[in-house]
């Protein structure tokens, strides 16, 4: 979710779901040592509990970074090992890394020396032409051996070869039936299945199976189904607001972001989807889309978005 779950996004999602872990975009361990910290990590305190997900194959640069990490506030430190992207592959990182889980664990071992935070990993079922059951069993044997207790697996293979990222995302098949073995074969571990996951009903389905389950496009092209997550999976009260409520509801945060000078289009592109399949929709997205990066929008902008929505609801409802 590179570029996508950004300290904006969370904050926005975190108004549709109190108990759903939130992850951070992933950070390089570059970044976070030499880079600028205040603006990679930051976040606001009402986004808990968020974990940080962190890229890199150096045990001590990890180590330090799980470190800066815990001092920054957040829940758990999450290590990517199932990124296909091209960037991640030039930097030794990411989905490749599962060639190498004694490396893995070396990293595991050397984060959790570091900090008190519950260190995870989030990883593929497999690579290129790997077939085995076995390559995925032995790569969470070993780093579980050195202390990570969490995997969270997306259940497709990663081809580090002659597939884009989106293709990653799309073409290897879904085998859910190889997560669930896995959870079968370590009951003592913890076990959250991603990918392909659309719905709270799936997502329950999957619950019977796995100890949980990862959500990433999905909520961000449509976010309203977080309103569904507190009460359908952790047995909390409904939700209690509609869309419009909702959007106003965070309005607050985004004048004291727009005040301390971040763009308007860094924070409204994370709200696009919010009336996806309503009438109204179209109309709300093409106004955000086309005021809210030019020079000076503000807040009027979200009002002339929800006044787009009502004014198509009025229209449909005289029909």
């Amino acid at each position: 979710m590179m570029d996508w779950t950004d300290r904006y996004c969370r904050s926005f999602h975190r108004l549709l779901s109190s108990n759903a872990r939130l992850y951070t975009e992933m950070v390089t361990t570059g970044a976070v040592i030499k880079g600028d910290r205040q603006r990679l990590m930051r976040f606001n305190k009402g986004e808990h509990p968020v974990a940080l997900q962190l890229g890199g194959c150096d045990p001590d640069d990890l180590a330090r970074s799980a470190e800066i990490g815990a001092r920054f506030g957040y829940d758990e430190i999450n290590l990517n090992c199932g990124c296909p992207s091209d960037r991640v592959i030039d930097g030794r990182f990411g989905a490749c890394l599962m060639r190498k889980p004694d490396l893995v664990a070396e990293c595991v071992m050397m984060m959790t020396k570091a900090t008190d935070l519950p260190v995870t990993v989030k990883n593929r079922i497999g690579l290129d032409n790997t077939e085995e059951y076995s390559f995925l069993r032995n790569f969470v044997e070993t780093v579980a051996d050195a202390g990570c207790e969490t995997f969270i697996i997306h259940a497709r293979k990663a081809w580090l070869n002659g597939l884009s990222p989106k293709e990653n995302r799309e073409i290897p098949p879904l085998r859910y039936e190889v997560v669930y073995r896995l959870k079968q074969d370590f009951p003592h571990l913890n076990i959250v299945i991603n990918g392909g996951i659309k719905t709270i009903a799936e997502c329950q389905e999957h619950l019977k199976y796995v100890d949980g389950v990862m959500l990433g496009r999905e909520p961000y092209e449509n976010p309203w189904m977080l309103s569904e997550v507190d009460e359908h999976l952790f047995g909390g009260e409904a939700f209690n607001m509609d869309r419009a409520a909702l959007l106003r509801s965070f309005i607050p945060y985004v004048e004291r972001e727009l005040a301390a000078g971040v763009p308007l289009a860094h924070i409204t592109k994370h709200i696009l989807g919010l009336f996806r399949g309503q009438a109204g929709g179209r109309a709300y997205r093409r106004v955000i889309s086309e005021r809210a990066f030019r020079a000076g929008g503000g807040i009027e902008v979200i009002e002339e978005a929800l006044a787009a929505v009502e004014q198509a609801s009025t229209l449909e409802e005289a029909a």
